[in-house]
């Protein structure tokens, strides 16, 4: 059965039509980390073949989000403010995978990392890493 904290951000993450739209589904969701797959596509790919920055950026920042809500209180709601992302390799393979757990909570900040891993040929490989920002904020009745 789902907890409260499970069913939260993956209704929250079913509004998110930009993820929708990339085809990334939530595949875990524990306090303090979350996890977010991504099949390859050639639509989403840039010149040379390889799933475009922004893409790999998406899903990595919104991991890292929801992380960080996994450690709010019920009435919260997160935004990223800041993040700086590192591409150690180029984005290719059968899927992606991007991991974002907590580093620090805090009332109005949260800290988080997060890293993307591609598969290919059953080995997974170390495509980019993430040190973000989230900030905490009261629900107004806008979407988490």
């Amino acid at each position: 059965m789902e907890n409260f904290i499970e069913k939260r951000i993956k209704d929250s993450f079913a509004r998110q039509t930009a993820m929708t739209t990339i085809g990334a589904s939530i595949t875990g969701v524990e306090q303090g980390e979350v996890t977010i797959e991504l099949p390859f596509r050639s639509d989403l790919t840039q010149q040379h073949g390889f799933l475009h920055a922004g893409v790999v950026t998406m899903i990595v920042d919104t991991a890292c989000g929801y992380a960080a809500l996994t450690r709010m209180p019920a009435s919260a709601a997160v935004l990223s403010v800041e993040y700086k992302i590192n591409f150690l390799s180029p984005a290719e393979g059968e899927k992606l995978i991007a991991r974002g757990r907590v580093l620090k909570p805090g009332r109005a900040l949260t800290v988080c990392f997060g890293e993307v891993h591609a598969i290919k040929g059953g080995q997974e490989k170390l495509v980019a890493t993430m040190l973000a920002t989230m900030m905490t904020r009261e629900e107004t009745g806008l979407a988490d």
